[in-house]
């Protein structure tokens, strides 16, 4: 493993994009827990306002990241994309502490935050032309190890927030996080050299980049993924009520769930990547899919908090496979466009997430807390059998730049 790992580093600007994406990780997750304390405490908006704000600056940065993967993979240089994105969400954080008119903080924010949402899928993007240019023979477990910063960020990250916010407030919060984009920035302007597409099996390219979105082949994986994502936010945001409303449980037995949960991700999420040699990204999102029904059911009919304690080991599996792996998956469906691969990727767990925070609470508030982890196994069930149809139905072998994302 440690040969593997070393090996990694002989990839052109692989250093640069661990330390970028290790510090987007912590920057992003430094502010996140705090922010809807600051703008329902501090700024004074109601909790379905927030819900709105949000909504709207993740669907605008869903936009942008469409409208940008269609150019990324024509020959723009994704250094400036970067380095546009990550300045403007150094300007959307340093926005809190600016503005103080509801409607004026939404037009600004999601005007940030819109172009600042490329910075991490062109960041892989840029990574993975850089190991087809290397000639890497490992590019999953490169990427996985990529996406596995991100959770370390997400690990480091509240610790420093607590920290800050507890010395130097909000103001120290945004201005901090807004530095550490910047920071990004630098990094990016200062190392990353640009770096021209190398296409895989390029006699074939011709016949072979015959793909768009509206193939099955890319647009039934996208849903399944869109429901996975549902289900892991939907888990995120009901598993901890339901410990202390139907359990009995405590805040420290949710604690114990969140840390072992977040703690086991990382890993596993290297294994898998390992094993990307052995196994296909396909077959593990199938198995992905069979281990969250096995969650699922146990949260289902669990009537000890201990009993979800010990199933965190599926549960970490199972994000770590559609986290770790699932860019992966993309990649190898459409690998001569990787700005397109990653924002397909990035779109889809960000319109997931938006659906599991808005429905996660509705649901329960009609069919209770347990009732929701039954839904949540219906909507894997589904996801799995779009995945293994679409294993009948064959692997792409490359894409069109025309594609839709």
């Amino acid at each position: 493993m440690y040969t593997r790992f070393k090996k990694l580093f002989t990839i052109k600007g692989y250093s640069l994009f661990v330390i970028c994406l290790l510090l987007i990780g912590i920057g992003s997750s430094i502010t996140n827990p705090y922010l809807p304390l600051y703008l329902t405490e501090d700024f004074g908006m109601s909790t379905g306002a927030f819900g709105i704000f949000m909504a709207v600056i993740l669907l605008s940065g869903v936009i942008v990241n469409s409208l940008i993967a269609k150019h990324s993979d024509r020959g723009v240089d994704r250094k400036w994309i970067i380095i546009v994105a990550t300045i403007s969400s150094a300007l959307g954080f340093a926005s809190y502490l600016v503005f103080h008119n509801f409607f004026i903080l939404l037009i600004v924010v999601c005007l940030f935050n819109a172009f600042g949402a490329p910075a991490i899928p062109q960041i892989y993007a840029s990574a993975q032309e850089s190991a087809n240019a290397s000639n890497s023979d490992d590019n999953t477990f490169a990427m996985s190890t990529l996406r596995s910063l991100i959770s370390l960020g997400f690990l480091i990250g509240p610790l420093g927030g607590t920290v800050i916010l507890g010395s130097l407030g909000y103001k120290g919060l945004f201005l901090g996080t807004a530095a550490i984009f910047l920071i990004t920035a630098s990094l990016v302007y200062l190392f990353l050299q640009r770096q021209k597409a190398v296409q895989k099996n390029t006699k074939k390219k011709k016949s072979s980049d015959t793909y768009s979105l509206k193939s099955k082949e890319i647009n039934q994986p996208l849903i399944a993924f869109i429901f996975l994502f549902v289900v892991n936010t939907i888990s995120m945001i009901i598993t901890p009520l339901f410990i202390v409303n139907e359990l009995q449980g405590t805040h420290m037995d949710v604690g114990l769930v969140v840390s072992i949960c977040a703690g086991l991700e990382i890993p596993i999420m290297l294994v898998l990547g390992a094993l990307g040699k052995k196994i296909s990204n396909h077959s593990l999102m199938i198995y992905g899919c069979l281990i969250a029904v096995i969650y699922y059911t146990i949260l289902s009919v669990s009537t000890h908090t201990w009993q979800l304690i010990a199933a965190q080991l599926l549960q970490a599996t199972f994000v770590a496979i559609i986290m770790g792996n699932g860019l992966s998956y993309f990649n190898d469906l459409l690998p001569n466009s990787p700005g397109i691969t990653t924002t397909i990727y990035m779109n889809g767990a960000t319109i997931g997430r938006l659906i599991g925070s808005l429905g996660g609470g509705f649901i329960a508030q009609f069919v209770g807390y347990r009732n929701v982890f039954w839904v949540c196994l219906v909507l894997v069930i589904f996801s799995f059998f779009i995945l293994w149809r679409v294993r009948q139905l064959g692997k792409p072998t490359g894409v069109t730049s025309e594609v839709d994302a």
